[in-house]
């Protein structure tokens, strides 16, 4: 593929990246989409798709399969918050089907994918020559190839290296005076039936669970909390800090491999540099208490390849698509890590018709 020409280069196969493949598609643009990963993709993730996230990939001509998803539950020991959707239901899909069906949908549409790790990006006043390896991580010592476009999109999540290559990297969480965030995630599934049709949210006093069934025998469960926690392990921060879903789970079958991702906080610079455009959790992330990635992301997608030609009018579009989430996860953080931490779910008992109107602006 020496050589190789198209009017985009996504980099990064996750949703985002397949997203943004369709959108050029459907705009008539040749799309090469480049991923180190070959196979099915799977991610440490929450795996609910609220029904604003269903809405936006079923627009795409997607349609994974899971389990329905009501509403979403605020718990903690003696009390809980429950709130159903308005506007729908929302479904459980695990990471894996989802990037079937979307990277199905993306090769149906003619999207090519390539199997490789990008190296080096360099621009000029027309296009991107981009230097990949073949073969990805396990390409070590082929020959690099160089692929141009007119533009790339780094869709390539947290630790983006379209972000780092094109100097728009600020770091892991850090702002001028402050420590870098510690907020980290680890995800397992358990083969047992599902008991709720809603997500439930346990908040322990240092982390939180999140429960979300992604069929009919089968849940995930992912832990949030900041890095002391998590280097605890997936089963004695269960143990220790969710002591009734541990309980729930005691007799249940772990499914899988235990994945997980972080630090989550990540930010960028500006969200173009010339003729590259960043797309997703590479453009900047907060953090997954509010399960608003897949949206947000997949918003982003559609702006990118809209704003192909202007740089000011995507970041004004970025903005514009990441301001609620951007601004309710900060507060929620902000609350989450303070000594009001334990005040949350009894807020949300004591105040249904906020907590109703916040699961709502997320679910939209």
């Amino acid at each position: 593929m020496v050589g190789t020409d198209a009017d985009v280069l996504v980099v990064g196969a996750g949703p985002v990246g397949l997203a943004a493949a369709v959108h050029a598609r459907a705009a008539g643009l040749d799309v090469l989409v480049v991923d180190r990963r070959t196979g099915t993709l799977d991610k440490a993730c929450g795996e609910g798709l609220l029904p604003g996230a269903l809405r936006a990939v079923q627009a795409l001509g997607a349609d994974p399969p899971g389990q329905p998803l009501a509403g979403i539950s605020y718990r903690a020991p003696g009390r809980h918050a429950d709130h159903r959707f308005a506007a729908g239901p929302g479904r459980g899909v695990r990471r894996t089907a989802l990037h079937e069906a979307l990277s199905k949908r993306a090769a149906d549409v003619g999207a090519q994918l390539l199997h490789g790790r990008v190296t080096a990006l360099r621009q000029d006043a027309v296009g991107v020559e981009v230097q990949m390896v073949p073969g990805g991580v396990a390409g070590q010592g082929r020959d690099p190839v160089t692929l141009r476009a007119g533009w790339v999109l780094g869709c390539d999540g947290l630790h983006s290296t379209v972000r780092r290559l094109a100097g728009l990297d600020v770091g892991p969480g850090r702002r001028a005076g402050r420590p870098a965030d510690g907020r980290y995630g680890l995800r397992r599934h358990f083969q047992v039936p599902a008991w709720s049709d809603l997500v439930e949210v346990h908040w322990s006093p240092h982390a939180e669970a999140y429960v979300t069934p992604v069929g009919p025998d089968t849940v995930g469960v992912a832990l949030l909390g900041p890095r002391s926690v998590s280097g605890v392990g997936f089963d004695e921060l269960l143990r220790t800090q969710f002591p009734e879903l541990s309980a729930r789970l005691a007799t249940a079958t772990a499914a899988g491999s235990l994945l997980g991702a972080g630090p989550l906080r990540q930010r960028s610079r500006r969200r173009a540099a010339g003729r590259v455009r960043l797309v997703g959790d590479a453009s900047g992330y907060v953090d997954a208490l509010t399960g608003e990635g897949v949206r947000v992301g997949l918003a982003q997608a559609e702006a990118a390849v809209r704003h192909l030609d202007d740089a000011g009018a995507y970041e004004r579009a970025w903005r514009t698509a990441t301001r609620d989430y951007r601004a309710l996860t900060t507060g929620l953080l902000a609350w989450a890590s303070s000594p009001a931490r334990g005040a949350v779910v009894p807020a949300a008992v004591r105040a249904p018709w906020l907590y109703g109107a916040v699961v709502e602006r997320l679910a939209r």
